[in-house]
């Protein structure tokens, strides 16, 4: 969350209020804008806040999609390749039919979490999701290490096993009623690394998941319930989420444009749909509103298929392992050109399919991602020479 980000939540509208620095009568949202992700408000609309008797105007973000073109087509520095995305359009094509390309392979593309079926499966997606950020290390031989079944995991696996570990142990880490309330000591043994670097940012955890404890309380008491208002549609649940979430508000501002990421909003309804598919209740409308999850993976394995192009000095920038803030402009370009990215690969793949075979492409960019994520995990020894960006915050 963004420094001084309101917390306030309410629904959407406006009312009139009276200014507290004079006597003017101005028409204020219900939600206030930085609380306030609802895409589907007009575009044009706006609110004026008198702040020292300013008005300042502010418009609703960019969704993720518009975010991505917006951002590929000012970049400096981040570049889509036309050639690279049609090779990799006809890598997946080759893929079509093979359950990487399908939401039922959510279940193999992470064998630490439960079972599908289970009663704790959607909880644990919010638990987990909630704090799906910032697993690089500052020093590459000195890494957080989780192990679980005789297995030893690094990276944001560290997160599933440990929360999967505490499950085993009897820990209540995935009913809201607990982890609403949890001290941060708490919280660090659930996540306690087996060697002496532990996992990055526990403060920050232990806040957005106390903070996403109590929202699912005041919703019901669990992530289906807190979901259950927005029917199921991919779109209305990414909605919800940054509306509701405030530590899910990943946006930035970009050539003087507000736009919205959303990485962890986006995984957390993609996990629900893979759920809900696995258990043969797949039937989610508006997945297409989905984009890939910008991150700083896949980017890598972008660049590495060719379909992604940093330039010379951000090349040079990332080897020297200069940290990028979170919403400076270079680390927006890689993230929004990786969106933008896959939606060009999606379009070509989808026309392959249509030209070829006469059908309609049901592969979606969540698929995709899917797809690309442990496939940079499966070949990070090949595309070593590229450098990941490294950026410290709780939106990735």
């Amino acid at each position: 969350m963004f420094p001084g980000r309101s917390k306030d939540q309410g629904t959407t509208g406006w009312k009139l209020q009276t200014s507290l620095w004079s006597n003017s009568k101005i028409y204020m949202p219900l939600t206030p804008f930085r609380g306030t992700s609802i895409l589907n408000v007009k575009r044009k609309m706006t609110w004026f806040s008198c702040v020292n008797r300013v008005a300042v105007r502010m418009e609703v973000p960019l969704n993720p999609r518009e975010s991505g073109q917006f951002v590929t087509e000012h970049s400096q520095d981040v570049f889509v390749e036309e050639e690279g995305v049609q090779r990799v359009a006809e890598m997946l094509y080759a893929l079509r039919k093979s359950e990487e390309l399908t939401a039922s392979g959510w279940k193999n593309a992470n064998p630490l979490a439960p079972s599908p079926t289970s009663d704790q499966a959607l909880n644990w997606v919010f638990v987990v999701d909630t704090m799906n950020f910032s697993f690089w290390p500052e020093q590459e031989d000195r890494q957080c290490e989780v192990t679980y079944r005789s297995v030893t995991h690094r990276g944001y696996m560290t997160l599933c096993a440990a929360i999967t570990r505490a499950m085993d142990e009897g820990i209540s880490i995935t009913e809201p009623s607990y982890f609403s309330q949890m001290s941060v000591e708490e919280l660090g043994h659930v996540l306690r690394s087996d060697n002496d670097t532990p996992m990055p940012m526990l403060a920050e955890r232990h806040r957005v998941l106390t903070e996403g404890g109590r929202v699912l309380l005041q919703n019901g008491g669990s992530f289906r319930s807190f979901i259950s208002p927005a029917g199921s549609d991919a779109q209305k649940m990414v909605e919800l989420i940054v509306n509701k979430l405030p530590s899910y508000r990943d946006e930035a501002t970009y050539k003087g444009k507000r736009i919205a990421l959303y990485k962890r909003a986006q995984i957390l309804v993609a996990d629900f749909w893979g759920i809900m598919e696995a258990r043969g209740e797949g039937n989610i409308p508006n997945l297409d509103f989905l984009t890939m999850f910008a991150d700083y993976r896949v980017p890598q394995a972008l660049v590495h298929l060719g379909a992604l192009r940093y330039s010379n000095t951000l090349m040079e920038t990332l080897r020297n392992g200069e940290l990028l803030s979170s919403g400076d402009r270079t680390e927006v370009e890689i993230r929004g050109c990786s969106i933008w990215c896959v939606e060009r690969i999606k379009a070509h793949l989808c026309s392959l399919v249509r030209e070829r075979e006469g059908q309609s492409c049901n592969i979606n960019s969540a698929v995709i991602d899917f797809y690309l994520w442990p496939y940079a995990k499966q070949h990070h020894k090949e595309m070593a020479h590229i450098p990941i960006h490294h950026t410290r915050c709780i939106y990735y």
